[in-house]
């Protein structure tokens, strides 16, 4: 089926000297609008011009208009203009880089040299500046009374992964070292001006009706949501005692009744779930979105008349009056407390941080929130509690070029994970990045609408307490309401999505290598290539190579659950390729009918079978070269491109990530890179 997407926008120009993406603002759009055309340098006879529409290869309620980060504003800045250049004085040198950021001008850069700076106290960058060292290792930020590091030690049953201390165990000062946004604490967006859509906002719209727009203007940040319409529903077969789950027809919340082990609510009722008084939903709701209103995503107004706001994107998905759908502005906010001046707490646009590591982060390393239009480029963040690099409240957030590993502790329950979106965060773009060594590679929290991950490669994600199991790899879950993100050309031990906290939707993985294995464990459970937990629903696995060639010995294709329609969980062999709708917490049940139902796999070679599979739902084509470039991108160099090619006679190329993680040089480029 073809779907033509038509995108309105207000291109961004960038000033003289601006770094060029490889597909433009207005390239893209053309290329929307008139259809795909080739891909540089493509790898002969393997691929069908690209960027092409996922409309175009899945059905239309997947397809998404992935233009993410900066690259509907021309890339990053290449800012030239210097404001100050800071040297370490050996003392706490937060006052002194705060009062230059504070100081610079608009565009331009505050310049670290090279050495070891002590920041104990957060560094806001609040206003439309760079922050810069002179290379990553070069120039450290250092938070001296934050997280500790690694001990020497190697955690047994792994290749050199070193045993972390608990932070229960000493004292640390809670706070980040470098927030991009208007103040330390968000609140997110002012539910006190909430507005309900007159009408249905359609996927692939760009404009909704509202009562009026008299507080709404072109260049503002919104919220648009709906409510789950949970009630209580049947569970699968095997479920512990036929608890019966609370979800609606897009969203299920980890809650039932009555209450499981691991649930997020206390307590359970036939009129719903709460935590300690019936009737009041549970807090878990409110974590990472407004009140029962995790499916979301923050959209740019465009421009308003008197009832209509029109937006620079369209609708990654519908928001439905049926569901209460409202629009939020980031406006107001009623609290003081560490908030921004005149308690506003509106978004920050273009500031960046750039070529520096970040060390000692103890509530987060780097934290964007309510940023838009703004980046980290070439950074590396180690040794950390919380997330390496969070991206909250936030719109058009780009991460790439960066190294991010070896989290202070590598343990469920929030302290170890290097990269989170979350809160409505939209429109990201995750690329050409190292993410190893922790606890999660990456979590998607009520948030990711819009986004990309592209091109990374994440490895080696672990539980401390069982660093036999096989974590999650690339993903867009663990909290209810992510959905319309797009995995491209990563390299990644496994593709899944968890049930944790709750569901993610309509996920596209297209032309990955998921390994099945980690690099540095001995993996002893949970090995699979693709997993997909309990709510996985609406997901596609298109022009994927699945497992590694002459390490496949013992697996099977699909884990007999899947065949059995029961509980059969890891009975068939070492590992699986496929394994979709369990739940980790519960394999007495058998596997999600809905997940299955709804999962489009097509166009996968793996090492297995040696074969690619094609399905009745996507039979045999031509694969485009990308779902989101119209061209070989520059960090490529003289690599190959695209690297994963199932169709092609080689199956696998060189990713650089990869190949940079290998040499033991995360920041060099690949031969022939261009900008």
């Amino acid at each position: 089926m073809r779907v033509k997407i038509m995108i309105w926008f207000i291109a961004t120009v960038q000033a003289s000297g601006s770094i060029r993406r490889d597909v433009g603002a207005a390239a893209l759009v053309l290329l929307m609008l008139l259809g795909p055309r080739h891909g540089a340098d493509a790898a002969e006879g393997s691929a069908s011009p690209g960027p092409m529409l996922a409309g175009d290869l899945l059905p239309a309620d997947r397809a998404a208009a992935w233009n993410p980060g900066l690259m509907s504003a021309g890339g990053i800045p290449g800012r030239t203009v210097i404001h100050r250049r800071l040297v370490p004085s050996g003392a706490d040198d937060s006052a002194a880089i705060q009062a230059a950021l504070n100081a610079a001008p608009p565009g331009q850069v505050v310049a670290l040299s090279p050495g070891t700076f002590i920041v104990n106290e957060p560094l806001l960058i609040h206003r439309p500046v760079t922050l810069r060292g002179a290379g990553a290792g070069a120039t450290r930020l250092v938070k001296t009374n934050g997280a500790r590091g690694r001990t020497s030690m190697v955690i047994p049953g792994t290749r050199g992964i070193l045993m972390p201390i608990d932070p229960s165990s000493y004292s640390y000062d809670p706070k980040p070292v470098i927030i991009v946004g208007p103040s330390r604490w968000n609140n997110g967006p002012d539910s006190s001006a909430s507005q309900d859509l007159l009408a249905d906002g359609a996927q692939g719209a760009t404009s909704v009706t509202v009562a009026t727009t008299v507080h709404l203007k072109a260049g503002d940040f919104v919220l648009l949501d709906e409510a789950s319409g949970a009630s209580w529903q049947p569970t699968p077969a095997g479920f512990s005692g036929s608890a019966r789950v609370w979800q609606g027809d897009r969203v299920a919340w980890n809650m039932h009744n009555p209450v499981q082990p691991g649930d997020d609510n206390a307590g359970a009722d036939a009129g719903g779930p709460y935590d300690q008084t019936p009737g009041m939903l549970p807090k878990s709701m409110s974590w990472f979105a407004r009140t029962d209103r995790a499916t979301a995503e923050i959209k740019e107004i465009a421009s308003v008349s008197e009832t209509g706001v029109t937006f620079t994107s369209p609708l990654s998905i519908s928001y439905r009056r049926d569901h209460g759908a409202q629009l939020t502005p980031y406006s107001t906010d009623p609290n003081s407390g560490g908030h921004a001046p005149n308690h506003r707490d509106i978004h920050v646009s273009h500031a960046g941080v750039e070529e520096l590591s970040i060390i000692g982060g103890a509530d987060g390393a780097l934290r964007f929130e309510a940023a838009a239009y703004s980046w980290a480029r070439a950074i590396e963040v180690t040794q950390w509690l919380g997330e390496g690099v969070a991206i909250n409240n936030s719109f058009r957030v780009e991460l790439r070029d960066s190294y991010i590993h070896a989290g202070s502790w590598p343990q469920p329950g929030g302290a170890g994970y290097a990269l989170s979106l979350a809160a409505g965060s939209s429109e990201v773009l995750i690329e050409n990045n190292i993410l190893v060594d922790v606890c999660k590679n990456m979590v998607f929290r009520s948030s990711g609408a819009g986004s990309v991950v592209g091109y990374n490669y994440a490895d080696d994600s672990f539980d401390f307490d069982n660093p036999g199991w096989v974590e999650v790899g690339i993903n867009a879950s663990h909290m209810a309401g992510s959905h319309h993100v797009l995995f491209e050309g990563n390299l990644s031990h496994n593709a899944d999505s968890d049930y944790t906290h709750g569901n993610a939707i309509y996920l596209t993985f297209f032309r990955n290598h998921l390994t099945g294995q980690r690099q540095r464990f001995v993996d002893r459970s949970g090995l699979r290539a693709v997993g997909l937990a309990y709510g996985s629903w609406w997901n596609s696995f298109v022009g994927n190579v699945l497992g590694r060639p002459g390490r496949m010995d013992g697996w099977i294709y699909e884990d007999p659950s899947m065949r059995a329609r029961a509980a059969m969980w890891g009975q068939g062999g070492a590992g699986s390729i496929w394994m979709l709708g369990y739940d980790p917490e519960r394999w007495t049940m058998a596997p999600d009918p809905k997940t299955l139902a709804t999962t489009i796999r097509g166009g996968n070679f793996d090492y297995l079978t040696n074969r690619v599979a094609w399905a009745d739902e996507l039979p045999q084509r031509p694969l485009p070269a990308s779902l989101y470039l119209s061209a070989k991108p520059g960090f490529f160099g003289d690599n190959p491109w695209p690297w994963v090619d199932p169709i092609g006679e080689s199956k696998l190329h060189r990713l650089p990530a990869k190949e940079r993680y290998d040499a033991g040089m995360p920041f060099a480029q690949a031969p022939g890179v261009t900008r």
